[in-house]
């Protein structure tokens, strides 16, 4: 059976302490073709995945410290696909040793009611997107090349505007805690996208989508 068209794939069981590890860059709209062309000579799937996918992402605001964020996403191009809820954990930034960032991450299959379902647990949304484009993969390793559109009435998937003229590019790779050599895999791969694109290891608690 062939998994939905999303960004991670679900942890089955629950059980296993999964790592995400993460590096991320940008390829302005212009030199999009030039980097799809260059991803299906080094990738095992020639022609890409392509996908759209709509996402919210809740808060649930404590006492003190941070929000707690979940973000549940579902594919609009397979409507009858499960809804896919994300927990990512703050990035670890002990070894600078590391070449991609590395944060725990869950991953889990839901019904179409997941939204009702955080709202009642407690959670509020905070914002919603539009993702679309194509996912590659090389061995272990999904690059995901994708356009990001934010929704300018709530809930309305096809009332959209670009938010740059960029695509964001991620390279990722989802194992269990310890295996920090896949990071080494990524930096070797990566610097087979450049010039096209540079791919960096970002602290995404410094961003804001």
């Amino acid at each position: 059976m062939e998994a939905p068209p999303v960004t991670v794939m679900p942890v089955t069981g629950g059980t296993i302490n999964m790592m995400e590890y993460l590096l991320q860059g940008s390829v302005l709209d212009q030199a999009l073709e030039s980097l799809l062309h260059r991803l299906r000579g080094l990738c095992d799937n020639m022609e890409p995945e392509t996908f759209t996918d709509h996402e919210l992402v809740y808060l649930l605001k404590g006492q003190q410290g941070n929000p707690f964020i979940l973000r549940a996403r579902r594919s609009l191009s397979h409507p009858t696909s499960p809804w896919h809820l994300r927990y990512l954990g703050q990035p670890e930034v002990g070894d600078k040793s590391r070449h991609a960032l590395v944060r725990n991450c869950v991953d889990v299959a839901g019904s179409h009611s997941l939204p009702e379902f955080l709202n009642e647990m407690g959670f509020r949304m905070d914002h919603e997107f539009v993702a679309n484009g194509h996912i590659f993969r090389k061995g272990v390793m999904k690059i995901v090349v994708s356009k990001l559109s934010r929704i300018l009435v709530p809930g309305n998937t096809e009332n959209t505007e670009r938010l740059s003229l960029s695509y964001l590019v991620e390279l990722s790779v989802l194992a269990p805690a310890g295996q920090d050599t896949v990071s080494e895999d990524m930096r070797s791969f990566a610097e087979q996208l450049k010039p096209l694109v540079h791919l960096e290891k970002i602290d995404p608690s410094k961003q804001r989508h």
